[in-house]
């Protein structure tokens, strides 16, 4: 046997704690083949040879939470993302519209919440810009929706309209939508308005993102948020001829209302996937919403919101809901993958997988409650006794614009203590995997592991760290990167560490993470990924 490809040259970690560090790693047809002096062995005159230059080889990251096609579309808008100002945002929409007057709706993605004070958005600030033409922009979050006067018109929302279920019209003291829209109740009658990108363009979004993905060092992810139709744009990027840059898994979205309905479709959609996806893209999760996000006052709490105490949140479903249909999706095979922030969201989602493994019996089901913000402390417990993996998003563990002005206000000192509680569920045994968000937030896993390892902002604020006894060390960072990413996609036995007959998923450093200071790893440089020895950055 011979080597198609040797790396040496620098510090290969392989996350194998029996050989967690060797200088020389060998593939041949897409697996790991060898390390150290028995990788050299392998060389012949046609094995390429990667020199590391004195940076490190690691195994790649997975991402455990990511939205490729939203992401990749949203950066198609106007771009408010780096927007610091409510004036710098309608400014971005006033050049955006003008450069696009053939644009019906006009569209961005991610500006920050904090923005307008309370996180209340005044369509008349739109109007002035843009009066005759439908504006919607949505926060980083995803969770609340800025409208114009023509988009709310054109929705038939009006002073008479009722609160919808899941959602929230704000209004004015008239009585009359002032132009915030919280949760997906009150956003979706806008967003089904909004014309989509055709099938190219979506598909083009797709490849762009992996493209994205891979230049972090990133080779597989869980797609959080699939809809139906999106099915479809995978599968075209698959058929399309250009070899995606990561593989992918697909969580299929399950709404509250008539979800029984939508089962057949479910259970259709992954086998179209099994069939199709030609084993890079899978389907065999499905989403679930228990509640909103802290900073809009949507998240359930099971006690009120500090500044409004008439209100707990908004649960998406009844705790007895979700538990009938998390336990019918379980029988059908699928991982349930829940968004879950407030102490109240939480139980109920753990309430939920209980109740399914006591209905179908054991089995390895994995199930994953993403975000994972505030836990009662009765329920951190919980995760490792039912086999929860808690996904977190690693780079809102910090006290930025975000939780000082919107969620530690809404939450208090108390909750505002036990938030993003990483280390406490790792000491309690608990199973964690990392994800980005994004959009939501960066995808870079290079800055998702300085946070996690120093719970600082990029400022290095504040000094020892926010809830400092929640930091973790970079061993367990990397893992919940690498190794926690592939046991959530249940393929431990295939990447997530360097090890003889693994696939070589990997990616190349330009300096070693362990001789860096943690707070600047997210300044170190990403050379190469490589997806079963493939290269696609």
């Amino acid at each position: 046997m011979r080597a198609d490809t040797i790396f040496t040259g620098g510090r290969i970690h392989t996350g194998d704690p029996a050989r967690p560090v060797t200088d020389a790693l060998a593939v041949t047809a897409g697996r790991i083949t060898a390390l150290g002096a028995a990788a050299h062995a392998l060389r012949d005159e046609r094995t390429e040879t990667v020199d590391l230059a004195g940076g490190a080889l690691l195994p790649s990251w997975g991402d455990g939470h990511v939205h490729p096609l939203i992401g990749g579309l949203g950066l198609r808008g106007v771009p408010v993302r780096d927007c610091t100002s409510l004036a710098e945002v309608v400014e971005a929409v006033r050049v955006w519209a003008e450069e696009h007057p053939e644009a019906e709706w006009i569209t961005g993605d991610a500006f920050d919440p904090w923005l307008a004070e309370g996180g209340l958005f005044d369509a008349a600030l739109l109007d002035a810009v843009v009066p005759d033409r439908p504006v919607l922009l949505r926060t980083m979050d995803h969770h609340t929706g800025w409208a114009n006067s023509e988009a709310l018109r054109r929705a038939g929302f009006t002073a008479a309209t009722p609160q919808p279920a899941h959602g929230e019209i704000v209004r004015r003291a008239d009585g009359s939508p002032l132009g915030t829209l919280r949760e997906f109740g009150a956003l979706n009658p806008v967003l089904a308005l909004v014309p989509l990108p055709d099938l190219d363009e979506q598909v083009d979004a797709l490849h762009g993102t992996a493209r994205t993905l891979a230049s972090a060092g990133v080779t597989w992810i869980q797609d959080a948020w699939v809809e139906p139709g999106q099915v479809d744009t995978w599968l075209a990027a698959v058929a399309d001829g250009r070899e995606l840059a990561v593989r992918a898994n697909l969580a299929l979205l399950l709404e509250p209302d008539d979800w029984r309905g939508q089962l057949p479709r479910l259970a259709a959609d992954r086998e179209r996937v099994d069939a199709a996806g030609r084993g890079q893209v899978t389907a065999r999760a499905v989403k679930f919403f228990a509640d909103g996000v802290l900073e809009s006052g949507t998240a359930a709490l099971l006690e009120p919101y500090s500044d409004c105490p008439h209100s707990h949140g908004a649960a998406n479903w009844t705790g007895a809901e979700l538990a009938d249909a998390v336990t019918a999706v379980d029988a059908l095979g699928f991982q349930p993958h829940i968004h879950a922030i407030g102490d109240h969201g939480v139980r109920i989602a753990l309430d939920a997988i209980e109740a399914a493994a006591r209905r179908n019996g054991p089995r390895a089901r994995r199930p994953v409650i993403a975000h994972v913000q505030l836990v009662d402390p009765a329920d951190l417990p919980r995760f490792a006794e039912l086999g929860v993996i808690a996904n977190f998003e690693p780079l809102w563990a910090q006290p930025d614009q975000l939780m000082t002005e919107l969620t530690l206000p809404r939450i208090g000192p108390e909750r505002g203590a036990r938030q993003y509680q990483i280390a406490a569920l790792l000491r309690d045994g608990a199973r964690v995997s990392f994800g980005s968000d994004w959009p939501v937030t960066r995808y870079e896993p290079l800055a998702g592991l300085a946070t996690a390892v120093t719970r600082q902002t990029p400022d290095g604020l504040p000094e020892g760290g926010w809830l400092p006894e929640e930091r973790i060390g970079l061993d367990e960072a990397l893992a919940a990167y690498s190794a926690g990413v592939a046991h959530q996609a249940f393929e431990e036995d295939a990447w997530g560490e360097l090890r003889i007959g693994l696939r070589a998923d990997l990616v190349h450093l330009a300096a070693d993470p362990y001789a860096v200071p943690a707070g600047e790893l997210a300044g170190v440089a990403v050379l190469g990924t490589w997806l079963g020895g493939r290269r696609t950055h």
